[in-house]
């Protein structure tokens, strides 16, 4: 039997002392073999939202966007 895939998890958006904003993501969700970020351990991302939603849009933050 295979491994089941992980592509929903429960996370957290957290404060913290500093003031800096955290996500935290599963351990299970994060290394699943489709998560799409893979093999760094720090990963620029570009977080995004529509005004008036409930959803966030993660994504890899591309070179020539720094």
């Amino acid at each position: 039997m295979g491994l089941a895939l992980v592509n929903v998890g429960k996370g957290r958006l957290f404060r913290r002392k500093d003031g800096k904003y955290l996500i935290y993501l599963p351990k299970d969700l994060a290394e699943d073999t489709m998560f799409p970020f893979k093999g760094e351990e720090s990963v620029y991302v570009k977080v995004s939202f529509k005004i008036g939603g409930d959803k966030l849009l993660v994504e890899r933050w591309k070179e020539e966007e720094r």
